[in-house]
């Protein structure tokens, strides 16, 4: 950036937009600080897995130079999909040929250590929850965060997520329930201790529904698979029925009941579960989301587009932190570089926003995509 050599940007979230944006950046100079509200790396979860796609999210990954180191990491094997319906009929299989790279699986525990392995020591200042942003919109911006610390920069990156607090600096728009939850459930060691789950899911993933309802299966690395409970549901269905999502027998016994008629199959990935039930309703923006120009302050990935999961979230953060990143480096100011980043990103989401508005309603289809829950 010619006429500022230094920079100080701040990237809010470390997630794969905000981890991938700092690599590409520290790839030309510059040098951004990431700031997150966990105290470490590994405290919690991370998810599942992700398939990255070769024309949006592996295109990021090559401009911050770890495509190869990806695809020694990644589960080609993951891109099998197949669709049942409720009795348990295969309707249709994919299985990747060999060598297909189009969109190979990786955990996103693993996708995130390969990005914070690849950044310079200390660029993620741990333990910072930003609590409040402001200044003059040309910059610099100053962020206040829980734990009474503040610091100045003359570009803020919001990379956080689904209920963003950058998004309060250019937008007013919150996330609103879709109508649709899901209800995650892990299984463990599953080719010894659930065979028969392992053998119904295969390396991939498997979906079915009926219209009202639906399951999706999905195989991780190290002998694991999650499940998502689809429902067109109230958000607070599980205090509705008298329940907290700890109560997992509870749960156990409605979601029998909801899906009685399904194959005793499927009907196992609906209680044969390892540990309790995680509650994950899906929001969504507004569509479209657009905010006017502020130089000093940008958004990317969920903060800027929370769709469904539809297997584009990931990809679309990560490509817009790539073209956020190259942008930064090739304009000569911060502001003509948010501005020509965003003269791509948001048309761009707005197409796809548009394309998947209420595409949580496609998660219940008896058509149901090759998704991944994302």
């Amino acid at each position: 950036m010619n006429t500022n050599p230094s920079p100080r940007i701040a990237i809010i979230g470390a997630g794969p937009g905000g981890l991938t944006c700092a690599r590409i950046l520290q790839r030309h100079g510059i040098f951004p600080t990431v700031y997150d509200h966990e105290t470490g790396p590994g405290v919690r979860d991370q998810g599942g897995t992700l398939d990255l796609h070769e024309d949006n999210g592996q295109i990021a990954l090559r401009e911050a130079g770890l495509l190869e180191e990806f695809f020694r990491l990644s589960r080609p094997e993951g891109q099998e999909m197949r669709q049942l319906d409720p009795a348990a009929t295969l309707l249709f299989h994919h299985t990747p040929e060999e060598g297909e790279r189009f969109k190979p699986e990786i955990d996103r525990g693993r996708l995130r250590e390969l990005l914070l392995g690849s950044l310079e020591p200390g660029t993620v200042r741990w333990g910072h929850t930003l609590r409040s942003l402001d200044g003059p919109a040309e910059g610099p911006r100053r962020l206040h965060f829980a734990d009474g610390t503040t610091t100045e920069a003359d570009l803020v990156i919001g990379a956080d997520g689904a209920w963003s607090k950058v998004r309060r600096a250019v937008s007013a728009a919150t996330p609103r329930y879709s109508g649709v939850s899901f209800l995650e459930a892990w299984f463990h060691d599953v080719d010894d201790r659930h065979a028969e789950i392992a053998d119904l899911v295969g390396q991939g993933g498997a979906a079915a529904a009926d219209g009202a309802r639906g399951l999706f299966a999905q195989r991780g690395s190290g002998g694991h698979i999650r499940v998502y409970v689809i429902q067109r549901v109230p958000a607070d269905w599980i205090a509705a029925s008298g329940l907290t999502v700890q109560d997992t027998e509870g749960i156990r016994t409605l979601l029998l009941e909801r899906y009685r008629h399904w194959s005793p199959r499927l009907r196992r990935l609906l209680t044969d579960n390892d540990g309790p039930y995680v509650d994950r309703p899906i929001n969504a923006l507004p569509v479209p989301h657009l905010w006017d120009h502020h130089p000093a302050v940008t958004l990317l990935g969920d903060a800027a587009h929370l769709m469904p999961p539809l297997g584009v979230g990931v990809n679309l953060a990560m490509l817009d932190a790539c073209e956020l990143a190259l942008a930064l480096a090739d304009n000569a100011t911060i502001g003509a570089a948010v501005q020509a980043y965003e003269k791509t990103m948001l048309p761009r989401s707005t197409r796809m926003q548009e394309l998947l508005d209420n595409g949580a309603e496609e998660l219940l289809s008896t058509e149901l995509p090759d998704f991944a829950t994302d």
